[in-house]
């Protein structure tokens, strides 16, 4: 299989598994009265054992990037502001909404990417990235309210959130390149969802024994594991990606995410969106995808006329 395939297929898989594991969260938080600190506590230290361990087992050195104080540094931030960031922001919207609206509000990352890179280099976006910020919050406008004015039809915790989230997954999606380049996606990863879960576990009280006994009934354990299991292998094929194809194709097929969990939300959970949700989420995957797509072409552009 050649490597330009191989990505293709990582992104496709990944996209698609961490898809699902939203309505799979939701069916926990709902249903489970398990609560979200607690979920993703769990969810991550479990994963990032189970990652560390396997690299150790591989015959990598796991400590090492601790004894380098810059690395060391770059981690801890993208444990807590990255790793810790997407995931909270993650299950507080869908726990404050749904995870089709949560899955959705992480294609607010572009927008804020745009308006970082025009404040640090102190000019305005070009034209192109302007009508794709418009396009976008369209989108996001008909998902909202259906097209009615005066209704928005999520709370504001989880507006708050869902915004929340898009700016923690720009910086989980720009940030983490150079250490991931000098360390390896997996150690970085596994890393981070521990340290990530220690903090969490620590702020939240992971020993709530009444938490521990809602766990240990089968189906929410059985659905935990899934979670665990589908999430953690959708994180490292999304990242690993990542060196395989560019950044346009990684986010062109990463589409299928919100698409995934919006048809298991349908046929599992019996969500429905209506018309004017649907041609919202439609707007706002064709406006992400045309920025993608258009923002490599000036490159490309700039790169010809240097």
């Amino acid at each position: 299989m050649n490597k330009h395939l191989k990505g293709i297929l990582m992104v496709l898989i990944g996209s698609m598994l961490w898809g699902a594991t939203g309505p799979m969260m939701e069916w926990i938080l709902h249903e489970g009265a398990i609560n979200a600190s607690f979920m993703l506590t769990i969810r991550l230290l479990l994963a990032g054992i189970a990652l560390l361990s396997f690299i150790k087992w591989r015959g990598q050195n796991v400590t090492a990037i601790w004894k380098n104080k810059y690395w060391a540094t770059s981690l801890v931030l993208f444990s807590l502001i990255g790793m810790l960031g997407v995931q909270y922001t993650f299950v507080a919207t869908i726990n404050s909404s749904n995870a089709v609206f949560a899955t959705l509000l992480q294609f607010l990352a572009p927008i804020f990417i745009i308006l970082y890179v025009s404040f640090a280099n102190k000019m305005l976006p070009p034209i192109y990235q302007v009508l794709g910020i418009i396009g976008t919050l369209v989108g996001l406008f008909l998902l909202l309210t259906n097209g009615q004015l005066n209704e928005l039809l999520v709370s504001n915790s989880a507006l708050i959130w869902g915004v929340a989230l898009g700016f923690a997954f720009a910086f989980y999606t720009v940030y983490p390149v150079k250490i991931m380049n000098e360390w390896g996606v997996m150690q970085v990863v596994a890393w981070s969802m521990i340290v990530g879960g220690s903090v969490l576990g620590i702020i939240s009280g992971l020993w709530q024994w009444e938490q521990w006994a809602v766990l240990m009934q089968p189906q929410i354990l059985l659905m935990m594991l899934g979670v665990i299991f589908f999430g953690t292998i959708a994180f490292v094929l999304f990242l690993g990606s990542m060196t395989y194809i560019t950044p346009v194709e990684t986010s062109v097929l990463s589409s299928m995410e919100p698409l995934t969990a919006t048809a298991v939300s349908i046929v599992w959970l019996g969500r429905t969106l209506e018309l004017y949700q649907f041609v919202g989420v439609v707007v706002m995957l064709l406006f992400v995808t045309w920025l993608s797509i258009e923002g490599d072409r000036q490159s490309r552009k700039n790169a010809l006329e240097k």
